[in-house]
């Protein structure tokens, strides 16, 4: 594992990084002592997470649905019109 002094660090942080990204750890020194280690997140890449729309096919939304309840709203909260 390299490691790299503080200063080269902040000039060379965005390559330094990269690097880190694709599986090449490093860690940066003050004075020669070992301070932090930079290493790749295990996060799933973009291509992998599908968010919207995951559900979709699974439930319905009823045609009443912003209508629905609102007797009941009404009643409890004492909704005036």
């Amino acid at each position: 594992m390299t490691t790299v002094n503080i200063h080269k660090a902040k000039t060379q942080l965005s390559r330094l990084v990269d690097e880190a990204a694709e599986g090449k750890p490093f860690i940066i020194a003050k004075a020669g002592k070992p301070m932090v280690k930079v290493t790749a997140l295990d996060a799933p890449s973009d291509k992998k997470v599908r968010r919207l729309g995951f559900l979709r096919g699974q439930f319905s939304v009823p045609d009443d649905f912003n209508t629905m309840g609102r007797e009941e709203i009404e009643r409890r909260f004492g909704g005036r019109r």
